[in-house]
């Protein structure tokens, strides 16, 4: 398993993956470490994962260089990722009592109440675009509800995976209560229909999600899904139009292009279209592209080669069936994954930019007529993680949070996620939620307790 910075294409590191008989050594840790950890009190995990925190903070530009030279985002967003990996820990060390509280439910019996209960070993697999941030949103609430881990994370950043396991070992989580696994996704299959294994989450693509939620189907299991996201991003008369195109920008270019929940689909009503797009397309010609370690860039490369060449058959494609590009779309000469951030109008129904997530800095321009229209464009897409609306009209934002078919509508901002809120989303984009309450509560055992 290979760690490429691609900005120089350069292999950083290369290690071995797990032999069957690791695999197996691990599952039987996971299992063992389960039976300690499920009887330790919260105020031990909660110390635990506040230590793993400090050393987030500690070490936050070492970490964030491991990031940006192994999947090329710029390193400013590399330490912020970090950086919002440690207060998800301390959130959860201070919130999951309280979350897993016993509720007592008046019956006509005696007692009766609703405990929340670990439920073993819990496999994580996880993606390259945010190696930190994706990892410790379920690992936080997961160990301290008691439970176990076991990362398989995306083979082109095994430098990440491995920093993980030992940021939280190094916080006391020593005994295998969680556990990085350099495996290719040919064993997933295998681990998840173990009997040990009780649970799985997975953030990845939409082919990744369903095979693993029909293995884990297959074996009665309980599986929370984050998918892709072609996520729509509203501009109706009313905005504020400096902010609108501030957060366009930032939307369509944050990671590189290379989020979930990233502005995709840009949806601008026509009283403002060519105001938007004149000033959308010369704030995207002022980008600077290349080293993601100079600070003075504001994109960097993509992760992988195959990526470039992805998005650049879907931007082709598109322009085949009509499209036209108003700036960038184009890959760059040279060493490194680079492609040109761009925008593209005019794009006809069947064509990848309509249909599909382009999953780079490329935003897709449609104009409409009506706020009716743009939501109805909106839903459109088989995907439903996130949404935002730019507005200043009551009626519109209230239209726009009743009728987006999304896991979350943001007003006047781009979408993001915060340790405080549920996360996920809806159709194609997957199922379950992270963060918040409700994201310790995906990987408990939700029982009832009646006494007579």
């Amino acid at each position: 398993m290979k760690s490429v910075n691609p900005a120089t294409e350069k292999v950083l590191k290369e290690f071995d993956t797990a032999t069957d008989k690791e695999i197996e050594q691990a599952l039987k840790n996971s299992v063992d470490a389960f039976k300690f950890q499920k009887t330790q009190d919260f105020e031990v995990r909660a110390k635990k994962l506040n230590k793993a925190a400090d050393l987030l903070e500690e070490k936050k530009e070492e970490y964030g260089k491991i990031l940006t030279q192994e999947m090329g985002k710029p390193i400013k967003q590399a330490v912020a990722e970090v950086e919002k990996c440690a207060w998800v820990c301390r959130y959860y060390a201070e919130n999951a009592k309280d979350f897993l509280a016993d509720e007592t439910v008046e019956t006509d019996k005696k007692r009766s109440y609703i405990a929340y209960q670990p439920i073993g070993p819990v496999l994580a697999v996880m993606p390259w675009n945010f190696p930190f941030w994706q990892v410790f949103r379920f690992a936080a609430p997961s160990l301290m509800a008691g439970n176990t881990g076991i990362l398989k994370h995306a083979s082109n950043v095994p430098q990440s995976a491995l920093a993980i396991e030992e940021i939280l070992r190094n916080a006391g989580f020593e005994n295998y209560e969680f556990q990085t696994l350099l495996i290719g996704s040919d064993k997933i299959e295998k681990i998840l229909k173990d009997d040990r294994i009780r649970a799985a989450t997975l953030t990845g693509s939409e082919g990744a999600g369903s095979a693993v939620a029909s293995t884990a189907g297959e074996k009665i299991k309980k599986t929370v899904l984050e998918l892709g996201g072609s996520d729509a991003f509203i501009v109706m008369p009313s905005a504020d139009m400096d902010n609108a195109v501030e957060m366009a920008v930032k939307g369509r270019i944050q990671n590189n292009g290379q989020s979930c929940i990233a502005a995709k689909r840009f949806i601008v009503h026509e009283d403002v279209y060519d105001a938007f797009r004149d000033r959308f397309v010369e704030a995207f010609k002022g980008l600077k592209t290349g080293d993601p370690m100079n600070e003075d860039n504001d994109v960097g490369p993509l992760a992988m080669s195959d990526n470039v060449d992805d998005i650049e058959k879907q931007v082709q494609d598109t322009v085949k069936k009509g499209a036209n590009i108003l700036v960038g779309c184009e890959k760059t000469e040279g060493k490194g994954y680079f492609y040109t951030p761009g925008i593209i109008e005019n794009i006809p129904e069947g064509s990848p930019a309509y249909e599909d997530e382009l999953f780079g800095p490329v935003a897709s321009l449609f104009k409409v007529g009506s706020l009716d229209e743009a939501i109805d464009l909106a839903n459109g897409s088989k995907f439903g993680l996130g949404s935002a609306i730019f507005t200043t009209e009551k009626s519109d934002m209230d239209k726009a949070v009743k009728e987006l078919d999304a896991g979350g509508t943001f007003i006047n901002t781009i979408t993001a996620s915060d340790p405080r809120l549920p996360f996920g989303g809806v159709k194609a984009s997957g199922y379950g939620r992270e963060l918040a309450r409700f994201g310790i509560h995906e990987f408990v055992n939700i029982k009832t307790v009646v006494e007579i």
